[in-house]
Formats: structure tokens, sequence, C-alpha cells
């Protein structure tokens, strides 16, 4: 096992990452543990919405246009291996707004800011960035917004974050109670309770390589754990409309789950807290973009 898997085990320890209807994928290629696989089966993926706005920056960044709209924020009591601060809430987003169709990737993070700091390196232009702070993700913010002036580029909130990753679904996943390593990119040999196990692949993988959400979004589960804007804190029990966060705390909030943790950290609920300083090999970011 690599280092960066064995630091994945303590991260799971501490909690810390225009397809068609009823699409049928590839057989299931068993877990990495040596325990026989489970039978083959198909898994179903929904159909993604073809009625949105999308469009492509110069640098080549596809975003979606997510309409108004109101959800249900957190999970409820009985989700399986459901975590503290999931409070489920009422939310409203009053405003409509883009947010970048993959994770923001280190060829674009090339481009952006010359430099190429992701652990896996080798992976390649179309893996997803990693190994960079809240911070530095800032400095990103600041010179693409100086460079692509048609939009204002930011991070999603985590209501936003939610609401975009859920695509109208009220399950523990897009895809429904179960995360299928077939369907994302995580630690398959612990996933959720009572759920099949799967493939650990032990690194990050390109963006696009597995089936995106309702709403056309790929890697909302795993792959890397997604920066949001918001300073973690707990959420309110009555209905918000337009939620930011608060004003000041300690930890920024990530979401989505990564390539090494758990299937119990990449739930559309779970919520992830880390220093804004600090850098991590489990964590990248997407972009959201105000309608202007």
């Amino acid at each position: 096992m690599t280092a960066l898997a064995s630091s994945a085990a303590w991260f799971r320890s501490v909690r810390i990452a225009l397809l068609p209807a009823a699409l049928v994928l590839a057989a299931f290629s068993g877990c990495s543990t040596g325990e026989p696989p489970p039978p083959p089966k198909t898994v179903t993926v929904p159909a993604v919405r073809t009625d949105l706005r999308h469009f492509t920056n110069p640098l080549g960044m596809e975003f979606v246009f997510l309409p108004p709209g109101a959800f249900t924020m957190g999970s409820p009591a009985d989700e399986k291996d459901r975590q503290g601060a999931e409070t489920l809430h009422e939310v409203t987003l009053s405003k409509g707004f883009y947010i970048e169709v993959t994770e923001v990737t280190q060829g674009q993070w090339e481009k952006v800011m010359g430099t190429f700091p992701s652990h896996f390196s080798t992976c390649g232009y179309e893996c997803p960035v990693e190994n960079i702070s809240w911070f530095q993700i800032q400095d990103f913010l600041d010179k693409l917004n100086e460079m692509e002036r048609s939009k204002r580029y930011r991070l999603p909130t985590e209501a936003e974050w939610e609401y975009a990753a859920r695509a109208g679904t009220k399950t523990a996943f897009t895809y429904g109670e179960c995360l299928d390593t077939r369907l994302a990119n995580y630690d398959g040999r612990y996933p959720t309770k009572d759920c099949p196990k799967g493939d650990f692949l032990e690194k990050t993988v390109p963006v696009r390589s597995y089936p995106p959400n309702a709403w056309g979004l790929f890697d909302v589960h795993g792959n890397v754990a997604e920066a949001c804007q918001d300073w973690f804190d707990d959420l309110p029990e009555d209905p918000v409309t337009d939620p930011v966060g608060p004003d000041n705390g300690i930890r920024r909030v990530y979401r989505g789950g990564s390539w090494g943790n758990d299937g119990k950290f990449c739930r559309s609920a779970y919520r992830g807290r880390y220093e804004p300083d600090i850098a991590s090999a489990f964590r990248g970011f997407r972009l959201a973009a105000d309608d202007r």
C-alpha cells in the first residue's frame, strides 16, 4: 500500500472527499481485498437534462446553468452511515448560477497559475488538480477573473454545491443509496452500510471517467473532495434562503469525498472541514460563476 493509501486510512479514522436513462455499464470488476466479487450486475445512471444552458470559457472550462430552486439539505436520521452536523432543513436558492461541469483540472490550473502542484502529477492534464490549499484557490480565482472577465468566477457555497450534486435526488448519492465503483472513484473496500464492495484505485483519474449526474456534472462523488466558499459551522433547523455560512471561522467546508475516502464520506450530505492553509492530495475544487 502506498504512503498516500496509508494516509487515506488515517483520514478515515479521524473522519477527516447526454447519457440515456438506464445506461448499462460493464460487469463488476471485483474488489482489491482478495474476497470473491459479488455476482455481475448492471447499474443505472440518470438521464442528463438537455435543456440547461452551457458555456465554455477561453480556458476550456465548461459550465452549466442551474436554475433557482428549493431542496432539502442534510441527511435524514435513518440515512445509513450518517455523520454529525448534517441537520436536515429546507433551502431555497433564489438565483440561478453556473457551475463547472468537471473539477478544475491540472491543465487548467497550469494555464492560470503557471505551476503544476498536484501530487498525482503523472496522471496528466485532464486529471483534477489537488494538493492546493483554500488560499491558493483564492489566488487562482483572482488571476482567472483578471484573465477572463465575461463572468465572475468563485467557489460555490456549500448549499449550492449540495443542490448541484443532488440534482433533484434525496438519496445518499446522486445514483441511489449505494455508490458503485463503476460510477465513482473512491475506496470501494469500505462502502456505506449494506452496500457491495468495489475497487480501490489509490489515485485520481481523469475527469469525465465516470457517468455524470442528471445535471451533467461529473465526479460529484469521489476523485477529489471539493472546496466550498463557506466557513464550517452547524447547519440551521429552520428553512433558509441563499445561505452563505458564517462570517468567520477556523475551518472551511469541503464536499463530495475523494479517491481515498470510504463511501460514507462521499455522500451528498457529508460535510468535511479543513484549515484553509493546508494542502492535500485528497482535495481539489470546481468553480461556480454568477449569471451576468
